[in-house]
């Protein structure tokens, strides 16, 4: 749950305003500049400024503060959180624009594993269940592996869909699948929903962006196209970080 207000820490929410006016500026900025910019005195933009020096968020340079090396985008180092934040970011993107629940999945050391998934707002969750994941997604994972992958994945899973260019997905979503696209529709009998999938694509990344939507009267490839904008931005930021 998020603080109420009147819980808020202003001290921190300064500090966190003057990381954001140098992150925005094109060159240094002297403390004076930052002072004048913030609003704050100029006693208390140094105390500040001192205090993210220090740890690191910011730099002292002769004409002025910079970042400094322990700034997120700057440490080279990425940890775990930056890779959920993405993701997280992304699923809450997807699930408010389709107006439902949103899952993000990835292939690793061998096995699919659901990383996260995200609920809409006022809509029940469909199609994610725990388990197998849905055969959309299965056949998006096992299309993006090498041969020796899949063969290996699917010997220790023989229930799992074939790929999507094979003759035998053609065969399963004939009808279903959207005109000129390669992402999946599997319905799901129980809750009439359809998962719709398309691939993230990352150095040492294997993974999909799936969304369940309902299963009548749905423009599945106004989905994928609308699906496809967001994992190609998410395989950008991820490609760009480090990947846990």
């Amino acid at each position: 749950m998020l603080p109420q207000p009147q819980t808020l820490i202003s001290s921190v929410q300064r500090a966190l305003k003057l990381v954001d006016i140098v992150a925005d500026a094109a060159g240094p900025l002297p403390v004076k500049a930052i002072a004048r910019a913030s609003g704050l005195s100029l006693g208390t933009a140094y105390n500040l400024t001192r205090t993210l020096v220090h740890e690191g968020y910011l730099a002292a340079e002769p004409d002025g503060l910079v970042l400094g090396a322990r700034f997120p985008s700057l440490r080279g180092d990425d940890g775990p959180g930056v890779f959920t934040a993405f993701v997280r970011q992304t699923l809450r993107r997807v699930a408010r624009e389709h107006a439902s629940p949103a899952q993000f999945t990835r292939y690793q050391a061998g096995e699919v594993h659901l990383v996260d998934s995200v609920d809409a707002a006022g809509a029940p969750r469909v199609g994610f269940r725990a388990g197998a994941p849905p055969a959309a997604v299965g056949r998006q994972i096992l299309a993006q592996l090498s041969r020796e992958q899949r063969s290996d994945y699917l010997s220790r899973h023989p229930s799992e869909p074939p790929p999507a260019h094979s003759a035998g997905n053609r065969r399963v979503l004939r009808g279903q699948r959207p005109p000129g696209t390669d992402a999946p529709v599997s319905p799901d009998p129980d809750r009439l929903a359809a998962c719709i999938a398309v691939p993230v694509r990352a150095p040492g990344l294997i993974a999909v962006l799936a969304v369940s939507v309902p299963g009548d009267g749905v423009d599945a490839g106004a989905v994928v196209r609308r699906l496809r904008v967001a994992a190609d931005i998410l395989s950008c930021q991820l490609g760009a970080s480090p990947l846990t």
